[in-house]
């Protein structure tokens, strides 16, 4: 009897301090250090990271082989043409651009320019990849799931070209000095070099559509105004990010198994090309071939693309005859030299100059500068960038001396060297330009034909089938050889 006596004087006592135990509860189990609201320094860096690190991946699983920088010797489908439907790309990207209307919001919510200016930037580049790659895609009703657009209408290429441009012209005017910008894994903040790639970027995709419509006037009106429409001027403007020595801001491919990495060798379209122009980016690019380290007597040798699993295996006595892809791009990439080399790549000062040397050639601007001259210092620029020098007679070589009956073919040539690891641009360069010759290899799947798109994701056969065959009734069969607006 006593006991229970005490246990209800305890259960009363509890009673009456419960409320004074609750009163701060909230406060107690409150983590003032906890994020309660997403700010723009805090969604940047994520957007930059996810999607230059989803094109080095796609520059190794596919950027790199159909543009014949690299070929398969195993697991030989991609060498192929045995693609899918790519769903990889669609859904990393789509999933990024959400985070950037959010930061494009809240930007814009807090009269903050240069986080707007930015963020159109990424959008717009973005964008470009996924019409290039793809062509009729979700724009202006894409990523607007909270406002009940759960399937969103396809819009033409042209319209999306057209939005892209816009973005990057606002984002060239918003952007300017005052605001500080945190978060910025490409400039650290420095909004002029953003102002810069906006500029140079716009070029980029003038110069994409050019066969489609006249972009004489734009492309002019951004050279001949370069305090309102500044451009690179040097490669320390390049829209690139470097990466670190450790986790989780590695190159992508360092933490790659080596099997997997020893799957992808150089190509003798492009180790072909580099020996004959005794171009010693090979050093970089790949790497000697075994049994020729092994002989003392260092040598590159590449393989076909599209060859089938047990010829690419047997090519040229076997895989010790063949020189893998490059160790800067792999376990090298922590090194001193491999961080100056394995970039994650949106535009660089040398592309940029390719461009207006092709822009000079065509007659599609004025400049006080030749075509020769841009050319040649796209090259110069080419070379820094992988961390080469460049031999002293290397611009008189057969086959790089400029000359004017065949310099849309030396500029598309240099240019495709250049963009070795950059993403899907020469892919998208060269279905432009048809330069260099790229033939599909002997075992190919598709009817002897180099893609020029991706599929469709099969999701949205699912998720937004009217938008999508809308779409393909418009644009053409849903397969890898049906041409986009500018390609047509």
């Amino acid at each position: 009897m006593k006991k229970i006596r005490q246990y209800i004087i305890m259960v009363a006592a509890g009673l009456f301090l419960l409320p004074a135990c609750t009163d701060d509860f909230v406060e107690k189990n409150t983590d003032p250090n906890a994020i309660t609201d997403v700010t723009p320094d805090l969604l940047l860096p994520g957007i930059i990271r996810t999607g230059v690190n989803e094109m080095v991946n796609q520059s190794w699983s596919i950027g790199n082989i159909v543009i014949q920088h690299t070929a398969k010797i195993q697991f030989v489908s991609e060498d192929r043409y045995t693609w899918g439907d790519r769903d990889g790309l669609w859904e990393n990207m789509y999933n990024n651009l959400r985070d950037v209307q959010l930061l494009l919001e809240l930007s814009q919510k807090n009269n903050a320019n240069n986080y707007r200016g930015i963020s159109l930037i990424m959008r717009a580049w973005m964008y470009s990849i996924l019409t290039d790659a793809y062509g009729d895609v979700p724009y202006s009703e894409a990523t607007k799931g909270v406002s009940g657009i759960l399937q969103p209408k396809y819009e033409t290429q042209e319209v999306i070209c057209n939005g892209i441009l816009n973005d990057l012209k606002t984002a060239s005017e918003l952007l300017g000095p005052g605001e500080v910008v945190v978060g910025d894994l490409i400039y650290n903040g420095d909004v002029s070099k953003w102002k810069k790639l906006a500029n140079s970027l716009r070029l980029r995709y003038l110069l994409r559509i050019s066969d489609k419509k006249d972009v004489k006037a734009d492309m002019q009106a951004i050279l001949s105004n370069p305090t309102e429409f500044p451009v690179f001027t040097s490669a320390d403007d390049n829209g690139t990010m470097r990466y670190l020595t450790s986790a989780p801001n590695q190159f992508p491919l360092y933490t790659a198994r080596q099997g997997s990495f020893d799957e992808f060798r150089l190509s003798t379209n492009l180790g072909d090309k580099l020996t004959a122009l005794n171009d010693p980016r090979i050093t970089v690019f790949a790497q000697p071939t075994d049994a020729s380290v092994a002989a003392g007597t260092p040598k590159y040798s590449g393989v076909p693309n599209g060859l089938n699993e047990v010829a690419a295996l047997d090519y040229n006595g076997g895989p010790n005859n063949i020189s893998r892809a490059g160790a800067l791009f792999y376990k090298g990439s922590i090194t001193d030299r491999g961080l100056n080399v394995a970039k994650g790549y949106i535009l660089s000062y040398h592309e940029l100059q390719f461009i207006l040397a092709e822009a000079v050639k065509k007659g599609l601007v004025n400049s006080t500068k030749t075509a020769q001259f841009h050319y040649e210092e796209g090259i110069k620029a080419a070379f820094d960038y992988v961390d080469v020098d460049m031999p002293a007679n290397y611009l008189k070589n057969p086959g790089v001396a400029y000359n004017d009956a065949s310099a849309l073919a030396l500029i598309g040539t240099q240019k495709w060297i250049s963009l070795f690891f950059s993403g899907l641009e020469a892919w998208f360069d060269w279905r432009r330009t048809g330069v260099p010759e790229i033939k599909a290899g002997v075992d190919n799947v598709n009817s002897g034909k180099v893609p020029v798109r991706f599929a469709y994701p099969r999701s949205e056969q699912t998720l937004n089938p009217n938008s999508l065959n809308e779409a393909v009734t418009r644009q053409g069969p849903d397969n890898y050889n049906t041409h986009v607006w500018w390609d047509l």
